[in-house]
């Protein structure tokens, strides 16, 4: 049973279980048994959500580990092959394993971007600094088309 089937099911339960006209509970028994799977089902989501929560920190971290490894050996190769290159100054290396061999290649550098035409440009969207329009519009300023709403949001410990 999900949540919206135990809730209909407790909704009906009380409409049997309660005398309408007294207000008398005719069979607390089940209106308890309904009151425990809820709870439970309730309690199980959210140790669900939160075991989800954990396991989402776990790759979050991973990843970041990954991500500083491949940053270590990444950096590690570029500086075995500048040295390798000095070593080699320009000549071709081979063997029967490896061939080590230099290509010409071109690379724009650009010293000033004053001096550039338009046409080269790209433009980009401007960005809004929600943060400090938050603050501004929190100590009293008003700016048309925003509002600070106040939400909900659910939190599981």
């Amino acid at each position: 049973m999900n949540l919206y089937e135990i809730k209909q099911e407790f909704e009906k339960a009380i409409e049997e279980c309660v005398d309408m006209e007294t207000g008398e509970i005719i069979n607390p028994t089940r209106l308890d048994e309904l009151n425990m799977v809820l709870t439970d089902k309730r309690e199980n989501v959210a140790l669900y959500i939160k075991n989800l929560s954990a396991e989402e920190k776990a790759i979050d971290e991973e990843a970041k580990n990954l991500t500083n490894r491949k940053r270590v050996l990444n950096n590690k190769v570029e500086g075995l092959k500048k040295y390798l290159a000095d070593n080699l100054e320009g000549h071709k290396f081979e063997t029967a394993k490896v061939v080590v061999s230099f290509r010409k290649s071109e690379q724009l550098e650009i010293n000033s971007i004053e001096h550039i035409p338009t046409e080269y440009l790209i433009s980009q969207e401007p960005k809004i600094d929600k943060v400090a329009l938050k603050k501004s519009i929190k100590q009293g300023a008003v700016i048309n088309g925003v509002q600070i709403i106040t939400k909900q949001n659910i939190q599981i410990k």
